[in-house]
């Protein structure tokens, strides 16, 4: 899978927040921001305020060199420009409690390192006809949630609750103490999809098709898991295998 890292392009419908001031009020208007871009070298009393401020940022800081910058944008950017997110970005934390107090079975999923946007959107359409509570994303490497990748999920991405966490590996941990199994779908094992337990509160990590789940997490997953591969290709679109064992999933919760 390839690997998005370019800067995001005005096509994308993405809002721009451009000038070291914008960005400022921005981050103090608590908006939820995709990411930084900040032009390599920038110095003065305002960058200092805004270099204290994106200490707390939960976003992505690129510094960059200016050509960059102003291929984002041909206003006054000032070496700073911000792209605020599409969505809302939930915390995991409140949602959990709030599963179990409706009565209901928690199922999350969550997305190491999955760059691609089309990706990002099939696998939360899917998610979503699924049933699924949120979906968690790291806070780096991980891709944009801009206009095609909520056009690709048929507007999935405005309806599910999608959580960014800097830390994967301790959310996975937050998960475990919550009374989640973790379950990582990995070819790396020899038991497959339809072995675990999916009717206990379950979150499912989904690794990215060059690189696949962290070690931190492989580590300390409850199950490892692989879909069955019969025919001649040896694997699937991360996109396509997590709608095959999230309907798993449903399928045991559903007997």
């Amino acid at each position: 899978m390839e690997n998005s890292r370019r800067a995001p392009r005005a096509k994308e419908n993405n809002e721009f927040v451009f000038g070291i001031r914008a960005v400022i009020e921005a981050i103090k208007a608590a908006k939820d921001i995709e990411s930084i871009y900040v032009q390599r070298g920038l110095s003065g009393e305002l960058m200092l305020e805004l270099k204290a401020l994106l200490k707390d940022v939960d976003a992505p800081i690129h510094n960059v060199p200016v050509e960059k910058l102003n291929r984002m944008t041909q206003k006054n950017h000032q070496g700073v420009i911000a792209v605020i997110s599409s969505i809302t970005f939930q915390k995991i934390e409140d949602i959990i409690p709030a599963v179990y107090e409706k009565g209901e079975t928690p199922l999350i999923l969550i997305l190491d390192g999955i760059t691609d946007v089309r990706n990002m959107g099939a696998i939360a359409r899917t998610a979503a006809c699924a049933g699924v509570h949120a979906i968690v994303v790291p806070t780096k490497n991980s891709a944009q949630i801009n206009a095609d990748a909520i056009k690709t999920s048929a507007g999935a991405l405005f309806t599910i609750p999608v959580c960014r966490h800097p830390n994967l590996h301790k959310t996975a941990l937050f998960l475990q103490d919550c009374g989640l199994q973790i379950v990582a779908c990995t070819e790396k094992t020899n038991d497959l999809i339809y072995a675990p337990d999916y009717t206990v509160p379950t979150a499912i990590v989904m690794g990215a098709e060059d690189e696949g789940i962290s070690n931190e997490i492989m580590r300390m997953a409850n199950h490892l898991a692989k879909i069955p591969m019969i025919g001649e290709i040896s694997s699937l679109n991360v996109s396509v295998s997590a709608g095959v064992i999230l309907y798993e999933a449903i399928r045991q919760r559903q007997l």
